[in-house]
């Protein structure tokens, strides 16, 4: 089911920037795609919805089900693995604890699988939106609650934020895999020459006797370190929300 407001072109900007140099390199030829509109903040509130459809979206790697409210509005979510053709849906402080709800964090229970989290109230879903992924609540003390988020990292959220209950769907994408080059090419990548395989005047890995190892620690072509090396600031002001770091 295609609705024509909900659906937008994709621009293909293979991997340029605005000043139009190439700021992602192997990017390019991928096909013409639409975006979905997707309502990150469920911005119809206290208004039940009933889900008319589940549908794939190129753009994403979770199913997206398309919800007609009550007031004739219609609205792409993202799909909990739960939810079918049929569901009613809502976002409110009183809503149910069932797939496809979205409510504040305060009043979902500990243990409860959640997605689509904010960083600050109303600010929409940021966190947890990729197939078969989940969040849950550890602890709920006072304003602050400790969530475990896939990565394994434990943080803290105000109780005044939103979630969707339930764990995304296609949890099975991390199994597919692509069997031809092509199927590479269709979503706008393309192929990379390995830095060991240059030069010395293209890329820090190249050069030596016949075939050769990095020899040294791994970087991009630019001398920045590479695979593995942490990016984040070490005085990041975000620190003092993070109880528990990401395994490693």
């Amino acid at each position: 089911m295609k609705i024509k407001s909900l659906f937008k072109i994709k621009k293909k900007t293979s991997g340029r920037d605005a000043q139009g140099h190439v700021s992602v390199r192997h990017r390019g030829g991928e096909e013409k795609r639409y975006i979905r509109l997707v309502d990150w903040k469920r911005s119809n509130h206290d208004i039940t919805g009933k889900v008319v459809a589940i549908e794939y979206d190129p753009n994403r790697t979770a199913n997206l089900a398309l919800v007609v409210y009550q007031n004739g509005a219609k609205a792409y979510i993202l799909a909990s693995s739960n939810l079918k053709v049929d569901d009613i849906v809502v976002a409110s402080e009183s809503a149910a604890i069932k797939d496809g709800n979205r409510l504040p964090l305060r009043n979902i229970p500990v243990g409860v699988a959640i997605h689509g989290l904010e960083f600050q109230p109303g600010s929409g879903a940021q966190l947890v939106k990729s197939a078969g992924s989940a969040a849950f609540i550890q602890s709920i003390d006072g304003q602050k609650v400790t969530i475990k988020l896939p990565s394994g990292e434990l943080r803290l959220f105000n109780a005044e934020t939103w979630a969707t209950i339930g764990q995304l769907s296609n949890a099975d994408h991390s199994n597919q895999k692509l069997s031809l080059a092509g199927d590479s090419r269709h979503r706008g990548i393309r192929p990379s020459v390995r830095g060991v395989a240059m030069n010395p005047h293209a890329h820090p890995h190249g050069g030596g006797e016949g075939k050769s190892s990095i020899g040294m620690n791994p970087k991009t072509p630019w001398g920045k370190p590479a695979l593995g090396y942490r990016t984040r600031k070490r005085k990041n002001a975000s620190n003092k929300f993070i109880v528990q770091r990401r395994k490693k």
